[in-house]
């Protein structure tokens, strides 16, 4: 197993929405990976790394990967004898708390009126997607349920499925050894990806990352740290959902927390101006 970098920065926690429970806000996902392409030992040795960094949020569901993502998870804490009193496990099902995956605002609203009128538990988190070049909702949609019902956030694809890593960097053709290249039938979104490769949308995405890689280098941080310490500066976001098919992508992600720190009223605004992809309403956000 890998051994955790003696300058790896000490995991932060908040609190997941008004539950009380409190997160790494680095978290790890088996969505895509774990009980799928990802060998068992591999997604062992991955989450044994997560948790020696201080993850103690770990995301699955019994429809990822058919069943197999939260077999081979369980398995993983199993065999590692760690409590299950010391992790927050999101999945899909009967659970103690729940919350709702990319609801619309009216929807979340809806669903507290009718728990408070039959004297339920409403729900506490929102799982959407948030990153740079897709924050409508975060930002706009969902801006008055922070307050009014202590929503959290657990964001997933916070990297927009590998975009703002920089790894395609190619109009011309997905780099190999990515899943655009490599196809996963199993997962609609990957082809659709495939389909659209090129075109307008991917074009203007892949002219943010070209323009942010510059901060990235000034900060010596990987544009994949900038991207992930960017969407942690949101103080509704509980924990980021990241993947990893090595422990070393582990530690990396990781090291945005120490990151988050470093981005001054200056640099935001630089990344701002980078993106040009901010709602048109006042951000939630400083």
């Amino acid at each position: 197993m890998a051994e955790v970098p003696k300058d790896l920065p000490k995991m932060e926690y908040r609190h997941l929405g008004n539950s009380g429970l409190l997160v790494s806000v680095i978290s790890l996902g088996g969505w895509l990976t774990y009980g799928g392409h990802v060998e068992d030992e591999k997604t062992f040795a991955c989450m044994k790394a997560a948790y020696d960094a201080g993850v103690n949020f770990f995301d699955t569901a019994e429809g990822y990967a058919g069943g197999q993502s939260e077999i081979v998870m369980g398995k993983a804490i199993k065999h590692f004898g760690w409590k299950q009193r010391d992790l927050v496990i999101s999945t899909k099902g009967k659970t103690f708390y729940w919350g709702t995956s990319e609801w619309s605002a009216s929807e979340i609203s809806e669903a507290w009126r009718i728990a408070d009128k039959l004297g339920l538990v409403g729900p506490v988190v929102e799982q959407p997607q948030y990153n740079l070049l897709a924050r409508d909702r975060v930002e706009k949609e969902y801006r008055w349920l922070y307050a009014e019902h202590g929503l959290g956030l657990t964001v997933f694809s916070p990297l927009k499925q590998g975009i703002l890593t920089g790894k395609y960097n190619d109009v011309e053709a997905p780099p190999p050894g990515s899943r655009l290249k490599e196809g996963d039938g199993k997962m609609a979104f990957v082809t659709q990806m495939a389909k659209t490769w090129g075109d307008e949308t991917w074009k203007k995405n892949l002219a943010v990352v070209a323009k942010l890689k510059p901060i990235a280098e000034e900060l010596n941080v990987t544009l994949a740290q900038l991207a992930l310490a960017w969407a942690l500066k949101n103080p509704n976001v509980s924990s980021l959902i990241t993947g990893a098919s090595r422990p070393e992508q582990v530690f990396e992600n990781v090291r945005a927390v120490e990151v988050v720190h470093r981005l001054t009223p200056e640099i935001l605004e630089r990344i701002e101006k980078a993106a040009e992809t901010a709602p048109d309403a006042e951000p939630l956000r400083y």
